[in-house]
């Protein structure tokens, strides 16, 4: 039995020129096309340019969406359907994508979720791509991974897709101007000795042109955060995999790192950390918390004394043995390391 392609929009507009007794002779000499043309788009045996469904669409007044949907709905069924054996296969290709975890978290929305030709079309709009065939070569080009060999690509670049989707929602801010990291900075000292407030943080760091996007994970990704560059203002996401305040401010500082010193990179490309050390981005992230030269002071202190000496310098107390416990100067069980932990609700 033959297969049955999804119809195009052809066939649609074919019943909209009866229906309302429209010459098709007149229609084509309207589109500036011939009418061996429009009979192929009507017979949906020629796909409709861009520039054609804009001039049907001043036209006939239909919605122009509904025609690229239709169009589109058309290459993706051939495209499937070449490429695949069946709908088992094609749903196979789907779940590679955890298409079910992306509904799971409402990163997606399914408008049919009976029907794998309308899964993938919306798929591909949470991607911001028209064909499956780009996606690979998106991560490949424009993601500088800074991995373990076991981490997911795929799984972060999903993150990433899903972080821009937040960002595109609220795309008003101010204009960012790297002169002004210092301030930023000195300003973000006051707020981290503060009871965690993300929308505060959020808000601090859109003052100063930076979009900052702190964001669930799909299971099994590993991901701490990354940074990228959109429309001339910075972005840095950040995972919610942290629980604790010195591990989300050391990676929002390394990302800050990044936004120093490679600006003019991360308007071509994605920097990508999941625990992958980098030397350069690590030390100022470990300055932004603590200076090496107040580090080393504070361990000739008594306690009483580094106590006082981060409340003067606006440091977190859980930020000074932290340090300690990942130099291996003291244990992760050390009741000094436990008693100063701050549990932050991300």
């Amino acid at each position: 039995m033959e297969r049955k392609v999804q119809q195009g929009f052809g066939p649609m507009l074919k019943d909209y020129l009866d229906y309302y007794k429209i010459n098709q002779t007149d229609f084509a000499l309207r589109l500036r096309i011939s009418k061996k043309h429009l009979n192929e788009i009507l017979n949906d045996k020629s796909y409709i340019s861009l520039e054609l469904m804009i001039a049907i669409s001043l036209i006939t007044d239909i919605d122009v969406n509904l025609i690229f949907f239709c169009e589109n709905s058309k290459k993706l069924d051939i495209y499937l359907h070449d490429r695949f054996k069946g709908d088992k296969e094609i749903k196979k290709y789907l779940d590679s994508f955890y298409i079910n975890d992306l509904y799971k978290n409402k990163w997606i929305v399914l408008r049919d979720k009976t029907s794998y030709l309308q899964n993938a079309y919306d798929l591909l709009q949470f991607l911001h791509v028209d064909s499956f065939d780009k996606v690979l070569p998106y991560i490949n080009s424009k993601v500088l991974f800074k991995k373990r060999e076991n981490a997911d690509n795929l799984k972060t670049y999903l993150w990433i897709r899903r972080c821009e989707n937040i960002l595109e929602q609220n795309m008003e801010i101010g204009e960012y101007n790297s002169s002004k990291i210092g301030d930023l900075l000195q300003e973000l000292k006051r707020i981290r000795v503060q009871k965690f407030d993300e929308d505060l943080l959020k808000n601090l760091f859109r003052k100063y042109g930076i979009y900052l996007i702190i964001e669930d994970t799909l299971p099994g990704t590993k991901i701490r955060g990354c940074s990228m560059v959109k429309k001339n203002n910075p972005c840095i996401f950040i995972s919610r995999m942290f629980k604790e305040k010195s591990s989300l401010y050391f990676t929002l500082y390394h990302e800050l790192g990044h936004i120093k010193t490679d600006f003019n990179k991360l308007k071509n490309k994605i920097v990508v950390d999941d625990k992958e050390n980098e030397d350069s981005q690590d030390r100022f992230a470990l300055d932004c918390m603590i200076l090496e030269s107040d580090f080393q002071k504070m361990q000739t202190m008594s306690e009483d004394e580094i106590v006082n000496f981060c409340s003067e310098n606006y440091i977190p107390l859980t930020f000074y043995y932290t340090r300690l416990a990942f130099l291996g100067i003291i244990s992760y069980k050390d009741k000094k390391y436990l008693n100063s932990r701050e549990k932050i609700d991300v």
